[in-house]
């Protein structure tokens, strides 16, 4: 017995120590050429694929790694990919190594749409992704001036309060408390999407990635059609700060810049930010004041702290204060004194100075990250945002006191999320997790009139101002026969009334997505998410001061325009719902990949609530198919995307103004089904060192279908959708030129085009913008790297156009315009330290 003991633990320390003796380890670390520790550093064995990545200190180990000689890859983006042959020894094999940095880097290359650090390339969706270099070249702080350089992305803003998103013929811009957006806009991970906070200025920006198609599996609820992501810059542990300072014509003014260092060594470390950008007025009111202007003061500080070797922590807190002068909502049917109704020209609204916007947008953010080995990690992502905003304008477009209107918008939320991460350096990647939203919001629209105009309005439109002049109506036509019991009476000089809109949603998501390598070329994608909502809506509208004779006209008494409901009319429902992807990689070779994609997205019902009914608008579904190419050519020089793809929708939403019975509405309304399919190509292309070339294009064909599901003729039927040029395109290029060796000349000369846009889904021909082109550059000096002096001009050719038609004033027949930016131009100097 004892001899059986001792030959079978014998025959086991000899399985034990060969296993031992024929697998070895690989350690060492990931530098700089200056010394500095590379994070996230991929190490990768590909004969055994096998991998990790280095860790703050730029360390890394792979254990159990079968005696052999391989051939290891270390790479890291920005730097030169090394492929070195090491020889993996049953004793501990170190090896160092260091990365040289790049000497071609095109923008966009680097995405994390996926929740984890890929090649564009590599990603199964339509990604545009620019980061601070481009943002920083084209001196680009607002979302419509961004836009311009992404195949089927539009952006409309009448002002920072109420800004039109379009991704692919798809426009989100209802203000209504009650509908959620179809685009979502995130910002490091946390939706702000809800249209009156969505827009925020772009400064010290690490990354913008612009996802194309329904993204209900990466982003949640809100992203039915698409989603920008907006990634900002976190503290490092590094000391670094520059600043800026601007001026142009129309006393544009521009400062901003950014400080970073460390607070506690190797441990916890603070970055500040912060921008001022203001110009005057564009359009001059001739009632007192300028029209279209600028004025935006933002900061942000962001700490991150090091918790451990394995966890860290970083809260971003931001603030932004928006107070521009108002929009200039031109008439188009009745010319300003000594004027003319073209939108670009001076205008003369009612109330003067007292239009425009007053907004504040704030909002903290803490995101956690817990790494449990080298498998596994959790990202903690926990929000709070609130806005509070009053926009003064006047929605008629001249001097009449008749639509003066106040929008005031209030809105706070909290988001909370946890997102398990997985990968096993093998063939399978992914992330599941869980999300809670809540959100409680208001659109009060208050309305001031003198009745007198009013009635101008409602009867003798022709009238409402005649030579520039307002014409009143001091009392009701004293004509028995037309108008009755209220025939000569008197008309007051000012009234009001409103209404208000409230929506409170919870909403509460578990969702999964992971690919699975089929083969070393051949990848698959499942996602899945689902979403339980409580959706709360209510309506209100509160009652004229003074009752009004003209609501016996419009029969809406004792009111003019908004129908009474008697106090607050509520409703609630719960809903249930899906959304998912799947999608299809296969990589041809190293330098071209091929993807595929089907997807299913959703806008959330909306509780209709008016004075006279309510009702439950189905949810608006979208299914998505779309295929494409991604390349990556000459060590990452070029860069050639191209994409094709067809949305098929039902319920489709469509927010509607109009004055109907009498009664003036904003609503959401089911306008059937509807059908888009396009395709999109994007180029960089960098033809030296330091100078690129990049161009976009993207054709899109979007219309409402001729039935419904049901067969029957749709009221809109072959209409283009709103916002939507079928053809646009930019280019432009980045030339860096060496002067000697203290200084860069450079020169960034940009154009981009519109095919004609229809601003509202009914396409009346003049409620559009014919075809149109801007050109722009930007060109200076650098300054021993360190300090920048630059002159700017964008719409060099000083090109007039239009970016809105119809509005509020549309629904009385009295459209409005809004005049489109004239040729600005300025000089601006920069240093860095």
């Amino acid at each position: 017995m004892h001899f059986k003991f001792l030959f079978t633990s014998f025959i086991l320390f000899s399985i034990i120590n060969i296993n031992a003796q024929t697998t070895g380890t690989l350690k060492g670390t990931v530098t700089t050429e200056q010394g500095e520790p590379i994070i996230w550093a991929s190490i990768f064995i590909k004969d055994l694929s096998m991998g990790t990545t280095s860790d703050v200190n730029g360390t890394f180990l792979l254990e159990k790694i079968p005696n052999n000689t391989y051939v290891v890859q270390v790479s890291y983006m920005g730097y030169n990919t090394i492929n070195k042959q090491v020889e993996i020894t049953t004793t501990e094999t170190i090896q160092n190594f260091t990365l040289k940095e790049s000497s071609y880097m095109l923008e966009g290359v680097l995405v994390t749409s996926q929740k984890r650090e890929q090649k564009n390339k590599d990603v199964p969706i339509a990604i545009t992704s620019y980061g601070t270099d481009f943002i920083e070249n084209q001196g680009t702080f607002e979302y419509d001036a961004l836009s311009e350089y992404v195949p089927g992305f539009q952006v409309q803003i009448q002002s920072v309060n109420n800004p039109g998103i379009v991704i692919r013929g798809i426009t989100s811009d209802s203000g209504d408390s009650r509908v959620e957006p179809r685009v979502s806009i995130f910002q490091d991970g946390v939706s702000i999407s809800k249209s009156r906070g969505s827009v925020v200025e772009l400064y010290d920006i690490e990354r913008v990635e612009v996802l194309k198609g329904p993204q209900g599996t990466l982003f949640g609820r809100g992203a039915q059609i698409g989603a920008m992501h907006i990634i900002q810059n976190k503290a490092k542990n590094e000391k670094s700060g520059s600043i800026k300072l601007g001026y142009g014509n129309f006393n544009q003014f521009l400062a901003t810049g950014h400080f970073n260092a460390p607070l506690v060594e190797d441990k916890l470390f603070f970055r500040a930010a912060a921008i001022y950008n203001g110009r005057d007025g564009f359009i001059e009111n001739i009632s007192g004041g300028d029209l279209n202007g600028k004025e935006t003061l933002a900061f942000r500080t962001s700490f991150k702290y090091l918790i451990n070797a394995d966890t860290n922590l970083d809260v971003i807190a931001n603030w932004q204060k928006d107070t521009p002068p108002g929009t200039s909502f031109k008439s188009g049917t009745y010319a300003p004194l000594g004027g003319d109704t073209n939108p670009n020209t001076f205008a003369d609204l009612e109330r003067g100075e007292d239009l425009g916007l007053d907004r504040t947008v704030w909002g903290v953010t803490a995101i956690l990250k817990h790494e449990f080995n080298d498998v596994w990690d959790l990202t903690s992502t926990s929000a709070y945002r609130e806005f509070d905003s009053n926009e003064a304008f006047d929605a008629d477009g001249t001097a009449a006191p008749a639509l003066f209107f106040n929008e005031i918008s209030i809105g706070k939320q909290f988001s909370q999320e946890f997102r398990f991460n997985f990968d096993n350096d093998d063939k399978f990647r992914g992330f599941f997790g869980t999300n809670f939203f809540y959100e409680d919001g208001s659109q009060s629209v208050p309305w001031e009139y003198d009745e007198r105009s009013v009635a101008m309005l409602l009867l003798d439109p022709a009238n409402l101002v005649v030579g520039g002049v307002p014409v009143l109506l001091s009392a009701i036509p004293n004509d028995p026969t037309t108008f009755g019991a209220i025939a000569g009476a008197p008309l007051n000089s000012f009234n009001k009334e409103a209404y208000t809109n409230y929506g409170k949603n919870y909403s509460g998501d578990i969702f999964a997505d992971a690919s699975y390598d089929v083969t070393d070329k051949l990848s698959f994608t499942l996602g899945l998410r689902a979403t339980l909502e409580n959706i709360n809506a209510a309506y209100e509208v509160i009652d004229t001061e003074t009752p009004s004779y003209l609501g016996y006209l419009s029969g809406n008494y004792p009111n003019t325009l908004f129908a009474p409901t008697n106090g607050k009319i509520e409703a609630s429902e719960n809903f249930l719902s899906a959304v998912g992807r799947f999608a299809v990689n296969y990589e041809i070779n190293e330098e071209i990949t091929l993807f595929g994609t089907t997807s299913r997205g959703r806008r959330p019902n909306v509780i209709n609530v008016t004075a006279t009914e309510t009702n439950i608008l189905s949810d608006e579904i979208v299914w998505s198919y779309e295929v494409g190419a991604k390349s990556l050519f000459l060590n990452n020089r070029l860069q050639f995307d191209v994409n094709a793809y067809m949305y098929d929708y039902s319920n489709f939403q469509t927010s509607v103004a109009k004055l109907e019975d009498g009664a003036l509405t904003n609503t959401t309304e089911d306008s059937g089904n509807a059908s888009s399919f396009g395709f999109e190509m994007a180029l960089q292309y960098a033809f030296s060192k330091t100078s690129s070339f990049f161009a976009n294009y993207g054709y899109i064909d979007a219309s409402f279908d001729d039935e419904d599901a049901d067969g029957n003729p749709q009221e809109l039927a072959g209409n283009t959708f709103r916002l939507t040029p079928k053809n646009s395109f930019s280019a432009g290029f980045n030339i860096n030129l060496d002067v000697n060796k203290n200084l860069d000349y450079f020169f960034r000369p940009t154009y981009t085009y519109k095919s004609k846009v229809f601003f509202e889904e009914t396409n009346l021909p003049d409620i559009s913008q014919d075809e149109y082109g801007l050109l722009n550059f930007r060109t200076g000096f650098v300054i021993n790297k360190d300090y920048e002096i630059n002159f700017y001009m964008t719409n060099a050719l000083d090109k007039e156009f239009i970016v809105d038609a119809g509005n509020t004033g549309g629904a009385f027949g009295i459209p409005t315009f809004i005049s489109g930016a004239p040729r600005f131009f300025g000089v601006q100097v920069k240093a860095t330290f």
